[in-house]
């Protein structure tokens, strides 16, 4: 049987894009238990002019949104979370960071077949723990648990031509058309972006599948 395809493109300092992951998972899970699926994760870049050290997400809030009051700029998503049983909040993470180091190394976690996995260990690790996800180190281990080797990952992400690439797949997925984040495709047919319910999810599956299964050989 054919897996259902699922290209998902996600920023992983983006609230919503773990929101999104979280609940494609869930419904998955629990919906289509015995469905064969293969998730390809694209990178988007939203912040790209974020320095190294990163930037207090308070004030990126206020310049860019004019938000002076970040708890309320976060209730919505932190209630979409709980709805889904995710503990998400906000406030454990300060700064928001560059994301170009991640981004490369889950590109490079799709031949091993650890790619969604270690792009949600990367997720829950910048906004469950705060850590510093442009840090090769702190990558490297996370990375660990995922099919690479320490020296591996920090060879890696000091390769200028390995960025370059990354940074060439960012380019193609808005030249893609993808202007919000988390983006779903099922199938190359059917396509949904931001912050969707497990309804509006689990309907875009049902349909991709049974297109696929409709389509004559």
């Amino acid at each position: 049987m054919t897996a259902l395809k699922i290209d998902l493109y996600t920023e992983i300092s983006c609230p919503w894009c773990i929101i999104g992951q979280h609940r494609l998972d869930k419904v998955l899970t629990e919906s289509f238990p015995g469905l064969a699926v293969d998730i390809e994760h694209h990178p988007v870049i939203l912040t790209a002019d974020c320095p190294p050290e990163g930037t207090r997400i308070a004030d990126l809030l206020k310049s860019r949104h004019g938000v002076t009051d970040p708890s309320a700029a976060w209730a919505r998503p932190h209630a979409e979370a709980r709805a889904s049983g995710l503990d998400l909040d906000l406030s454990r993470q300060l700064f928001a960071y560059p994301t170009l180091n991640a981004h490369t190394l889950i590109r490079w976690a799709r031949p091993r077949g650890t790619q969604h996995a270690l792009a949600s260990a990367i997720s829950k690790a910048y906004f469950m723990d705060a850590l510093n996800i442009s840090n090769s180190e702190v990558l490297a281990d996370i990375a660990l648990q995922h099919g690479f080797e320490r020296d591996e990952v920090i060879t890696l992400l000091a390769d200028e031509e390995e960025r370059a690439e990354t940074q060439h797949r960012v380019v193609r997925s808005a030249k893609a058309g993808v202007k919000s984040v988390p983006h779903f495709v099922f199938n190359g047919r059917i396509a949904i972006s931001g912050g969707r319910s497990e309804r509006e999810l689990t309907d875009a599956i049902a349909s991709a599948h049974t297109s696929e299964s409709t389509t004559p050989p």
